[in-house]
This record gives C-alpha cells, structure tokens and sequence, in this order.
C-alpha cells in the first residue's frame, strides 16, 4: 500500500478515471441487459454521458476519500493518514460499488419505473459480507478508548454509543436471534407473495401459500435463508470485529428497508393507490446494509426534498403525478457520503441527545407524513372535481 501512495496522485486519478469509464460502460450493458425500454432519440447520448459522467466521479471520489481524506475525522497528523492508507481505499472501493450499483438502479428506474432485484440481492449481500470481513471499510467514526485516547472507529450499530454487551457474540443467543430474524425478514421479503384481505383472512392466508407454492424462487430463497443463517452462526461463534460487522449490516438493512416499506404502507393507505414499488425497498435495504441505520435516517428525510420539488414540477407541467424515487434515494445516499464528516458531526449530536427515544421519534415522522399525504389527497380530489 505504501507503493501505491507513493505514485504521483496523477497517476492515481488516471487509474482511478479509467476504472470509472469502464464501470460507466459496464452500467450500460447492465441496464439494457436487465430492463431497458427502446427510446426513439437520446439513448446514445445518455450512454455517453454516463460513461463520462461516472469516470469524472469516480475520479473525483478516489480525490476525495483517499488523497484527501474527506470522510476522515479533521486535523489527523500525516502519520495517521499513512496508517489508514488501507482503510480508506476499501472505503473508497466500497462507496465506488455502491454508486454503481445505484446508477444502474436509477437508470433502470427511471426508464421502467421499476427497479430488479438483479441489482439490490447482490448488492445487500455485497454489503453484509464485506461488513462481516472488513468492518472498517464502513464509515468511519471516532471511538474513545477505555484510556481516554481517540481512534478512529467504524459506524457500528450502536453508534455513537458504545458496543453494548447485549449485541456481543457467542455466548449472547440473545444477538444470534436477532441476526437471524433480520436476515429471514429480508428474505422472506423478496419472495414472490400477494396478500389481499378483502374475503377476509382465511382466503388471504389460502392464496398468500398458493403463491408461495407456485412461484419458481420460494425454494431458492428458502435455501438463501438456511446458508445465510449457517453463516451468521458460524460468525456468532467467531465473535470480533466481524460479528459487529455483520450485525450493524444486518440492523442497516433492516431500517432502510422497513423504512421505505413502512412508507409504501402508509402511501398506500392514505393516497389510495400505490405509492411506491417494493423496489425501492429493496434499494434502500442494499443502501442501508453499506452505510448502517444511522445514515438510513438521514437518507429518509433527504431524498423527499428533491423528490417533492421535482414531482410538483412535474406535475404542474404535464399533469402527472408519477415519479420514480429510486434515483432520489440514490442522490442523497450520495451526498451523505460525499458529506460525511459534517453530517456525523450534527447525527451524533442529535441521537446523543434523543438517545433511546429515535424509534419514538421516527413514528412521530410517520405520522405527521400519513397526516400531510392525506391533506395533499383531499386537496388534489377537490381541485380535480372544480
């Protein structure tokens, strides 16, 4: 690693755009390998500037993060930035996979509306076992030592308090449970179900296993979910880093998918039709198993800005009331990480001082967003009928 810094950051930065260009043409393939619809104009255009625009980001990134030290903790002496050298480069490569996984995600989503599992599955569990084997490829935070001195840390799931011993390895079960319960609920998630309770529950639960039955992938995410277990007892028993790891992936993918399904439940509900696709679900899972619970919260008040200003445009100018959320999901992700350090040092903060009420808070969220869709739904059904 000390060879590789001691290249010109040129160099580097020309290493680092040409991956990029790579990884913007592989993005193409991807989305008119997985759902592309045909356009009559623009799509040689968009291509190109995709290709462009992810080599001069990568680029930008890789001078961000490791020459820079963006996401670091400010005022490290050089001598810790040599140290780290490891650390932010895994960081780096990690947030780079994110991106493109999220590019393909939005482009797919913008074209479909839609966003396949092709891409969010392996990205979650991308982000579980690179959690599980490196842990400090994570975000990085500061820790305090039991002797007073600072280290610089990863986002752990307790974060910004300590690793409590009710989240330690073997011989906690309590932990092992809820690793596992986590990892069934998301895939159990992805199976192919439906649930309709309108001839009440018997025939609800009677159609929701015929599903089940009949659908090709139920065995294949059965047998998902008996590996994936497998392996978070086998990590349970090893204990370390990589148990913290593993369970504040498994907590991250949790939160930013039950947050978003959360959300379709309530826009369903209070709308009347349906309000978000269980792609986005997916996605925010994969975001969240990369960048923990914590930055899932700032994602989930981030993205409806944009989201809300464009929809509102949108629909002022072509009456339609449609738009899709991944790339918004995708955008904030991006700043968070890209503004890491400033926006840790306001998180910390305020979940140092909400402490344990951050659930309370967030249903409270939930809400006052239930409250507000219902008033924006009046409103439009009495400004179409005038």
């Amino acid at each position: 690693m000390n060879a590789l810094l001691a290249l010109p950051i040129g160099l580097r930065l020309s290493f680092a755009l040409l991956v990029g260009g790579i990884l913007g043409m592989a993005a193409n393939w991807a989305v008119v390998r997985l759902a592309w619809t045909p356009r009559r104009y623009g799509v040689k255009l968009r291509q190109t500037l995709v290709v462009f625009l992810f080599a001069l980001g990568t680029g930008w990134l890789y001078w961000w993060e490791v020459h820079c030290g963006g996401l670091l903790p400010a005022a490290l002496p050089p001598s810790l930035m040599t140290e780290l050298a490891v650390r932010v480069h895994v960081q780096w490569s990690c947030h780079l996979v994110l991106a493109w996984l999220m590019l393909v995600a939005s482009l797919i989503d913008a074209d479909e509306k839609l966003i396949p599992d092709e891409i969010t599955v392996p990205g979650t569990i991308f982000g579980i076992v690179l959690a599980t084997m490196y842990p400090f490829g994570l975000l990085p935070v500061v820790w305090e030592l039991p002797d007073g001195r600072p280290f610089v840390g990863f986002l752990h799931a307790a974060s910004p308090q300590a690793w409590p011993s009710q989240l330690d390895s073997a011989p906690q079960w309590s932990s092992l449970v809820l690793g596992w319960v986590l990892w069934w609920l998301w895939s159990l998630g992805l199976m192919d179900r439906v649930w309709r309770s309108r001839w009440g529950w018997f025939w609800a639960l009677r159609l929701f296993f015929a599903r089940l039955a009949r659908s090709p992938s139920t065995l294949r995410l059965l047998a998902q979910g008996l590996i994936g277990s497998l392996a978070i007892f086998c990590v349970w028993l090893w204990g370390g880093w990589a148990w913290h790891g593993l369970l504040t992936s498994l907590i991250g993918m949790a939160a930013g998918g039950g947050l978003i399904w959360t959300v379709r439940i309530i826009g369903a509900a209070t709308l009347r039709r349906e309000a978000m696709g269980f792609g986005d679900v997916t996605l925010m899972a994969m975001i969240g198993s990369m960048l923990g619970w914590q930055s899932c919260l700032v994602i989930f008040f981030l993205a409806p800005v944009a989201g809300l200003f464009l929809g509102l445009l949108q629909w002022l100018l072509r009456r339609e009331n449609e738009i899709p959320y991944g790339p918004f999901l995708c955008l904030a992700a991006m700043a968070l990480i890209v503004g890491w350090r400033s926006v840790w040092s306001w998180l910390e903060l305020t979940l140092g001082i909400l402490g344990g009420l951050v659930p309370l808070f967030v249903v409270v969220c939930l809400g006052l967003m239930a409250i507000l869709l219902t008033i924006m739904r009046i409103v439009r059904e009495v400004f179409l009928k005038s």
